[in-house]
């Protein structure tokens, strides 16, 4: 009797391998493993396949650089979350409280995995960004008012950027601030319309490396990690108007309006690049294989996000809270966070860190805005379109960009604006998560893929912790 051969499926392929599902996914649709079969339009391996994985995986550097090479959307997304006016909300919050709110970096994270699965599934199940599904199945006034709120986030934010790169080119090369924030302005549209989608997705992955420096620095100053484990696992409040303000901060640049609708966006691009939409519509078994895909490159991103974060705080409050330094003003102050790795040279790479990852997060701020406006308007939009064929969508990206350059015409410190854009992206991101939350249940718009009951948990915390906050502030306000 002829011996019955063992089929793997790509979650048990993944875990004999000992690799993240997403990179499983990923070495079979590269055509890197060749021992598959088709049962019932599922994809199983054979246990030839499985071995020349294992004998593909053998090289540690090789593993490292396909499992790179595997992150899309999801990476992005929560790497440019540490944007300036992240870096600088961070830095600010462990400056002035010490490791009183260390322990939002790790309490937020679900809240943010949650919320971000919650846009990436929208995105792969309907085909459409946040506006275009909202169009479709609510009041145009509605979708016309969740984009206002949206645009006054992002160019907010935009302007704070562009300010933040500009001081720190000044603080480098001793540049005039403005000549800087033209030449940051006109390369950054330049680079977001002409060059190819594939090249700018592989450039803004490389930019996220930037981000390690702040994980080195607080590496060098052993810091006591006893009393940072307590104020990681163990949540402390004060009762005071700038407490609660950083509290709202903090959450408004973790959990930020501008990755909701670029996540969602970012989703349809892929589905659009990969070209089987359709297939995925009729295939319930692979539209499921394309969440779980999703779902590992997210948690990528975010953790990668989060765990960033902490290091910010960690290293803001050794440095600068206990040597007295508590409001961060300026590009020399926030560089100061990183002399125990840099010395002297604290400011080249405060420089370069704020620089690149302006890079990295302008484009994403400016796109999600022509994403959700473009759909409004019903005219094509995407990043792998040529510009021939989607002009007003790339228009909206270049006036973006440059509502945000005038603002800084009007004399607001670009460190210190870097805070407050944080608390008002904190303050508008609480109705766009309760619309995500309920479109995302309806089972008109998400059919049989509507949230799973920990999106649903961790997405309504993100909401009511919103809602406290933003409750809290305004009653203390008025006391």
């Amino acid at each position: 009797m002829k011996e019955e051969k063992k089929l793997f499926t790509v979650s048990e392929f993944g875990r004999e391998l000992h690799i993240p599902l997403v990179l499983a996914y990923k070495l079979i649709k590269w055509g890197l493993i060749k021992g598959i079969e088709i049962i019932d339009g599922t994809v199983h391996i054979t246990e030839a396949g499985l071995l020349e994985g294992k004998e593909l995986l053998l090289n540690p550097y090789r593993r490292l650089k396909l499992y790179w090479r595997s992150l899309g959307p999801g990476l992005i997304t929560g790497a440019s979350d540490d944007d300036p006016s992240g870096i600088a909300t961070y830095a600010s919050v462990g400056a002035k409280f010490g490791y009183s709110l260390l322990w939002m970096s790790l309490w937020l994270l679900p809240m943010m995995m949650a919320i971000q699965e919650a846009c990436a599934r929208i995105g792969i199940v309907t085909n459409k960004g946040l506006s275009g599904v909202l169009l479709k199945h609510y009041k145009k006034y509605l979708v016309v008012f969740i984009v206002l709120l949206l645009l006054i986030a992002n160019i907010v934010n935009i302007g704070a950027d562009l300010g933040a790169m500009a001081a720190s080119l000044q603080m480098l090369l001793g540049t005039n601030f403005f000549v800087g924030l033209l030449f940051f302005t006109i390369l950054i549209i330049f680079l977001e319309i002409y060059l190819p989608y594939e090249k700018y997705v592989a450039i803004l992955k490389w930019l996220s490396l930037v981000l390690f420096a702040y994980i080195i620095t607080a590496l060098i100053i052993h810091p006591d990690w006893g009393l940072i484990l307590k104020n990681l696992f163990v949540p402390s409040f004060q009762l005071h108007p700038e407490f609660i303000f950083a509290m709202i901060a903090f959450f408004g640049t973790t959990i930020t309006p501008y990755l909701f609708f670029w996540q969602s966006s970012q989703e349809v691009e892929e589905n659009r690049a990969q070209g089987h939409y359709v297939e995925l519509k009729e295939k319930p078994k692979k539209m499921a294989h394309r969440i779980i895909s999703m779902r590992n490159d997210v948690k990528s991103g975010m953790v990668l996000s989060n765990f960033v974060t902490m290091f910010i705080v960690i290293t803001a409050a050794e440095v600068l809270f206990k040597n007295g330094i508590n409001n961060i003003e300026t590009a020399e102050q926030a560089a100061e966070a990183l002399r125990p790795l840099a010395g002297n040279y604290a400011y080249v790479l405060f420089a370069f860190g704020i620089i690149g990852m302006g890079f990295m997060a302008i484009p994403v701020l400016a796109g999600a805005c022509a994403y959700a406006v473009a759909e409004v308007l019903g005219v094509q939009e995407g990043l792998s379109r040529k510009f021939t064929s989607a002009r007003t969508f790339y228009l909206i990206i270049a006036f973006s960009i440059l509502i945000g350059l005038f603002l800084n015409f009007i004399g607001i410190n670009p460190i210190v604006a870097l805070y407050y854009t944080a608390w008002l992206n904190g303050i508008i991101a609480f109705p766009i998560m309760v619309v995500i939350m309920i479109v995302g249940d309806n089972k008109k718009i998400m059919k049989q893929e509507t949230h799973p009951l920990w999106v649903k948990f961790f997405g309504w915390m993100a909401v009511a912790s919103m809602a406290i906050g933003v409750i809290a502030s305004l009653i203390l306000s008025l006391k």
